[in-house]
Order: structure tokens, then C-alpha cells, then sequence
């Protein structure tokens, strides 16, 4: 699943619904393996970031993303997956991986299966652990997506500021993940796809490294959806590329509107210390991962 070819487009004929995606996943510049995995198949897009080093991180994750990509509702292309059929699926995945590596390794995952109700698409956003989803909608940039770590938790308790989460010494501790530790569930969102929609989703090694705003910079100048993983993957490197780095970005077009009619929006021009993965300890919870 990481292999990289073309962007591929992916169109629904009766509607002139239409997605373009791009994706790539470069170990990095400190990492001897690349624990990341993909999967980019129309109507299915995720990013796992494996955890356990040599105890398998990789397998954890390649678990996961095949899992993931056999579901019927998925292999199958048909846009018809619902949130209870995804987390069958994730917790098939976990079973899967804790036999395979026997609870020493686990995984992260996040992304989007593209749905549709009634002639309409939505974004089906899942989460669990810290990888991310963003999207950037009509101008606006944000983190759908929230993190299963231990700074958030410290951030939503008003402990610390995003800003020092992202320094934090136990910024890489997720609280939930697959295959280990107790808590295997995901988040989801269910989000009407608007007119030029443009998700991101990636492992930590490229939010670790880049800013929000920077980010935001080459997804809105950057028009064509391979080229924009590229220049966010050499940008993560140039940062530092301390973690392994994996991004799959998804444009949506001649989206149909509240009247049934099928518009299409511009895109913008194109404008030209070793972190280990640890274990969360206390409170008696025991396997739960960090990265």
C-alpha cells in the first residue's frame, strides 16, 4: 500500500462527482524503518502510523490499511459505508494485529471514506491515536480530526497551550490506538463535502515538523494534489524529518449543491533530537503506545 504512482482521479458518472488524490511516504532522515502505511482508493483514504520499532510497527500498520481496504463496502467502490461498519472493521484490524505481534506492536489511523446519502457525499472522518485529518474548506484550514494523546488531554484539561504541546516531552504518548492497550475505539464526523474540498491526512512525522500555517501555505498555492504531497513531504524533510512522514491529500469537484446542480470552483495557480517510541506508563493502564 506504499507504493506511489500518479495521482489517480476517481469519478462518479451519474453525478460528475469527482475526486483527484496524491500520496507519498518517505522514511525520513533519523528512522531506520518506515513504520507508516497508506491506502488511497476511492472511496477510501487513511494514513497508520505504526508503533514498536522492530517489534513490528510496520506490520501493525500494513494490518490495519489492508484490513481497512478488503471491507466489502470498500473493496467494492461503493460509496455506502457507515460509521458502525468502520468500526467492525477497526476492531477486526486489532484482533488481526494483537495475534500477529502478540500486543507488542500497535498502530494509529486516521482518514476519510467517502459516502453518499440520497445523491449527496459526505466526508466520513474516523480517528484513533494522533495521526490526522484536516481539511481545507472555502478558505478555512482546520484539524477535523482530534488527537488521542496525552497533550491534548493536558490541553483540554488548560494545563498547557497548543503551543507547548508541541514541545512537550511526552507529545508523542497516544492514549488509544490498535492492536495494544485497552482503548480501540474510533472517532467519527460525518461533514457535507463542499465545492473544492481538500483533505489532508497524515502521520505526526509531518505535523511534528511543520507549523499549521505552513501547512495551510502549500495546500492553498499548491494546485495539483501529488504535487502538494510532494512539496509538504520535502518541506517535513528540510524541518528536520525526525519521524517517518506519509500524506494522502483529496480534492473534491463538481460537488452537486442544496439545488442538484453540480458546480465547479477555481483552484488557485501553483506558486512555485531523536524522538523514541514509548510506552505509556502509570495509572495502571498498561500497553497503551507512544510514538
Amino acid at each position: 500500500m506504499n507504493a506511489k504512482p500518479a495521482a489517480s482521479p476517481a469519478t462518479a458518472p451519474e453525478s460528475g462527482f469527482a475526486l483527484s488524490y496524491g500520496y507519498g511516504t518517505d522514511r525520513g532522515l533519523r528512522r531506520e524503518l518506515n513504520e507508516d502505511s497508506f491506502i488511497a482508493s476511492d472511496p477510501v483514504f487513511a494514513v497508520a502510523d505504526g508503533m514498536g520499532g522492530h517489534e513490528a510497527g510496520e506490520i501493525a500498520s500494513g494490518l490495519c490499511v489492508r484490513t481497512l481496504g478488503s471491507m466489502p463496502q470498500l473493496a467494492t467502490g461503493v460509496r455506502s459505508a457507515t460509521a458502525v461498519e468502520l468500526q467492525d472493521c477497526i476492531l477486526a484490524a486489532d484482533s488481526r494485529i494483537r495475534s500477529a505481534t502478540g500486543a507488542r506492536a500497535g498502530t494509529t489511523l486516521s482518514g476519510v471514506v467517502v459516502v453518499e446519502q440520497m445523491g449527496v457525499p459526505y466526508w466520513l472522518v474516523m480517528n484513533i491515536g494522533d495521526s490526522r485529518t484536516y481539511r481545507l474548506s472555502q478558505g478555512d484550514f482546520t484539524q477535523i480530526s482530534v488527537d488521542h494523546s496525552e497533550v491534548q488531554e493536558l490541553v483540554e484539561a488548560g494545563s498547557i497551550t497548543h503551543e507547548e504541546a508541541t514541545v512537550h516531552p511526552r507529545r508523542h504518548v497516544v492514549t488509544r490506538a490498535l492492536g495494544t492497550g485497552d482503548e480501540t475505539e474510533a472517532d467519527f464526523w460525518l461533514l457535507p463535502i463542499q465545492e473544492g474540498d481538500r483533505i489532508l491526512i497524515c502521520s505526526d512525522g509531518l505535523n511534528g515538523e511543520l507549523s499549521d500555517e505552513h501547512m495551510f501555505r502549500i495546500l492553498s498555492t499548491v494546485g495539483h494534489p501529488q504535487d502538494a504531497v510532494d512539496a509538504l513531504i520535502q518541506a517535513a524533510l528540510r524541518s528536520g524529518g525526525r519521524d517517518n512522514v506519509t500524506a494522502v491529500i483529496v480534492d473534491a469537484k463538481n460537488v452537486l449543491n442544496d439545488a442538484g446542480v453540480a458546480t465547479t470552483a477555481p483552484r488557485p495557480a501553483i506558486d512555485a533530537e531523536d524522538e523514541n517510541t514509548l510506552p505509556r506508563q502509570g495509572n495502571g493502564d498498561g500497553g497503551n503506545g507512544g510514538k
